[in-house]
């Protein structure tokens, strides 16, 4: 019978332990930067920790378990168990840790056994002082009726809270070990309503054959009665004793599976065997019923004492207290805070980030897709060298900032070759060179453009003067009048006269433009004030340079 018990308390261990699996709890157990939690003595720790300057969090201060439990109770020993009889308990548990935790436990049993076998020989001296073993009562048959009490220390090892995979767990396994202090008192039902020994010679019409077990046990209950009168076997005052207790130490091993209901409530089934140190009495009966010698002992031969040791199988409710505190640690996966941290960050002290910026342009190397650009070379937002014409040729190199279209491809240097204008080929063929009624197709010219105030060229300008002066070289019989706005005031038309001044000493002094080839204009209305246009001046007629008409009011650059 208790083979059959410990298979399907293994099968359904199975069971629970394959669902817990797939049971857990979502979102953080609690709030680790929680200063409340922490007790006074671990305070240093949590400072440490919330300052970046220690890794690891301090252990919160957690709840006390406290529980009561029923089931059922037997006694594994000589005489085999009846069941059911039933066992009760409360207890007391605090975590150590994440995975160790103390629980002190009282635990109530009463057990009963008949034995289906009849004994011939060995029988106790108790049973032999009441007539047992003579002629008119030659034998019997063991029972016993044991209530016991213990008060254990326990350690319990979670084995399942520590989880890298998945979250909390709503189940909680745990293995026990501990000792603790064992106090029984065991009788046996040996005499009838009027204290006569039972007749057991004519109780049982087939005893001690196999398959009819359960029918002798059947008949031997029929026979007698319930009232377990007679003090069973005991070692006397050679053991310890509690009132009319006979006390042992014990030694016991368990394991246990809970389920949590809520943080405050969960429901545990346990099962736990007790091994009561050098006592074979639990059960009222010192030894089978099995001679292996001749001796001169009171049961009649050499005799092996088996140790009884007693189970109890339970379910309970135990329910967590303490206020200001998280639940039991053992209920907590430690490992769910770096996890937690690793995936959405609230307390890692986190480094600015660092781009790679190998070139310097200004554009990182991730973004960056000319990741080789020479220093000071201006780059749009990719990180690619600007080519403002997009004749090949990067702005930093180009000579020729602003090539036209009809002019390119260009050399090494940006500078293109512009075909000759038909009309300026005819003019050179005839031989027809100045003067009135010459014919220039040098095209469109760019305007230069000033910052507000300003009298100096700007790189831009440079640019496209640079490409102004290689169309008039290359329309050499073609002239250029330079026009700057501003009448407005006396300092306007000395701008106007300063810039117009500026764009002809630049193409004359940088660039090799001979200075008779300009017709000098400033001054102009309704033009952009903060502009230089250039335009054909072939067929006009100017003066390439005029005196400047307020010269006190030139602005020094």
């Amino acid at each position: 019978m208790a083979n059959k018990k410990y298979k399907a308390l293994l099968a359904f261990m199975c069971l629970l332990f394959s669902v817990s699996s797939f049971a857990q709890e979502s979102g953080a157990s609690y709030d680790v930067q929680d200063s409340s939690l922490i007790p006074r003595k671990r305070l240093p720790q949590h400072n440490d920790f919330m300052g970046n300057t220690y890794a690891f969090p301090a252990k919160p201060r957690n709840q006390w378990e406290v529980g009561i439990k029923g089931g059922l109770f037997n006694v594994f020993g000589d005489v085999p168990s009846v069941l059911p009889t039933f066992g009760g308990g409360i207890h007391v548990r605090k975590s150590l840790g994440y995975v160790f935790s103390l629980r002190g436990e009282f635990m109530y049993g009463m057990a009963k056994g008949i034995n289906w076998k009849q004994r011939t020989a060995g029988i106790s001296p108790v049973a032999q002082r009441l007539g047992y073993g003579t002629t008119a009562y030659p034998m019997l048959y063991d029972n016993y009726k044991t209530v016991m009490k213990d008060l254990d220390l326990s350690l319990l090892v979670s084995v399942n809270n520590i989880r890298f995979n998945k979250g909390i767990s709503k189940w909680n396994a745990y293995g026990i070990a501990g000792v603790g202090i064992s106090w029984y008192n065991t009788k046996q039902n040996l005499l009838n309503g009027s204290n006569q020994p039972y007749n057991f010679s004519t109780a049982v019409s087939n005893p001690n054959v196999w398959s009819d077990r359960k029918e002798t046990v059947k008949q031997l209950k029929s026979l007698m009665d319930d009232s377990y009168e007679t003090a069973a076997e005991t070692d006397g005052e050679s053991r310890a004793k509690l009132g009319n207790n006979t006390l042992k130490p014990n030694g016991h091993l368990g394991l246990g599976f809970a389920y949590k209901l809520s943080k405050k409530l969960n429901i545990a089934l346990e099962d736990k065997i007790t091994f009561v140190r050098n006592d074979d009495l639990i059960d009222g009966q010192r030894y089978q019923n099995v001679r292996t010698g001749a001796s001169n002992n009171p049961y009649g031969g050499v005799l092996t004492p088996d140790y009884d040791s007693y189970n109890f199988l339970s379910l309970g409710l135990n329910l967590n207290l303490g206020g200001n505190a998280v639940e039991p640690l053992y209920w907590i996966n430690p490992l769910e805070y770096a996890y937690n941290e690793l995936n959405a960050p609230k307390h890692m002290k986190m480094p600015k980030p660092i781009l790679d910026d190998a070139d310097g342009d200004g554009v990182t190397d991730q973004f960056d897709l000319e990741p080789n650009t020479p220093q000071g070379a201006p780059v749009d937002t990719h990180g690619v060298s600007k080519d403002t014409d997009g004749d090949g040729v990067p702005d930093f190199k180009d000579k020729e900032l602003i090539t036209p279209t009809q002019c390119q491809p260009v050399d090494a240097d940006g500078i293109g070759k512009c075909p000759e204008p038909p009309c300026c080929k005819e003019i050179r063929e005839s031989g027809v060179v100045g003067g009135a009624g010459r014919a220039c197709n040098i095209g469109d010219l760019p305007s230069v453009y000033f910052k507000a105030r300003a009298t100096s060229l700007d790189n831009d300008a440079k640019a496209v003067l640079a490409s102004v002066a290689e169309k008039m070289r290359t329309n050499a019989e073609c002239k250029v009048v330079v026009i700057g706005y501003g009448e407005s005031s006396k300092s306007a038309q000395q701008l106007s006269w300063d810039r117009v001044n500026a764009v002809i000493n630049y193409l004359v002094d940088k660039e090799g433009i001979s200075a008779d080839r300009f017709i000098f204009r400033h001054s102009e209305p309704q033009g952009d004030p903060n502009s230089v246009d250039l335009r054909d001046g072939t067929a006009e007629d100017g003066p390439n340079s005029v005196p400047a008409p307020f010269p006190n009011l030139r602005k020094k650059n």
